[in-house]
């Protein structure tokens, strides 16, 4: 499992990737100390493997692993190409989970790239960053799948309908996860590798 750790810049994603993979990442007082993404491994201790350990005697053990990604700072307009967006997306869209890092905490010698510390300001411009991110992406497979309803095909109409929902959902401001799906829309929606 891949999980990317996002937020704005100077949050403390890479003090956190840092604590999460015991790795070197560099964190630093200044917007974009992370460019290209840090990459660490985290085993997952889970006690029922030691005890299969114990009754089958393997020649070796592995744990699971989640790989864990510090990302780059996103700020507001990244969906439109601002500061490191389009390289965020593109490495937070290679990620099966997403942990949120939020600033909660006030410190003038720490720069917060807005000015001022508000955690559901900060919230809200990752969420309208991806959601936008998201909707264009939608409004291309929109495109595409208009062509393929001409052939009649019940499949290509579904695709058609479900991606047009999905634009409307987008467009009132609301994430790709809190779209109401069903066993034959859910491949429909998950073939697009939305964000949110």
């Amino acid at each position: 499992m891949k999980c990317g750790i996002v937020g704005l810049p100077n949050v403390g994603k890479s003090t956190l990737f840092n604590c999460l993979s015991n790795a070197k990442a560099q964190s630093a007082n200044y917007p974009f100390c992370t460019i290209e993404p840090n990459l660490g491994t985290v085993s997952v201790p889970d006690q029922r493997l030691f005890e299969l350990e114990k009754l089958v005697n393997p020649e070796r053990v592995l744990p699971a692993v989640v790989e864990i990604v510090d990302i780059a700072g996103l700020v507001k307009g990244a969906s439109k190409g601002e500061g490191l967006g389009n390289q965020f997306l593109a490495n937070i869209r290679e990620c099966e989970a997403i942990i949120h890092v939020l600033r909660c905490f006030d410190n003038g010698n720490i720069v917060h790239v807005e000015g001022s510390v508000d955690p559901l300001r900060d919230k809200e411009i990752i969420d309208i960053e991806l959601q936008l991110k998201d909707l264009e992406t939608v409004g291309k497979a929109v495109e595409k799948a208009k062509k393929f309803i001409k052939s009649g095909k019940k499949e290509d109409i579904l695709t058609y309908e479900t991606l047009q929902n999905l634009q409307k959902h987008l467009e009132d401001g609301r994430n790709a996860r809190e779209f109401a799906v069903n066993d034959l829309t859910k491949s429909i929606i998950s073939d697009v590798q939305l964000l949110t």
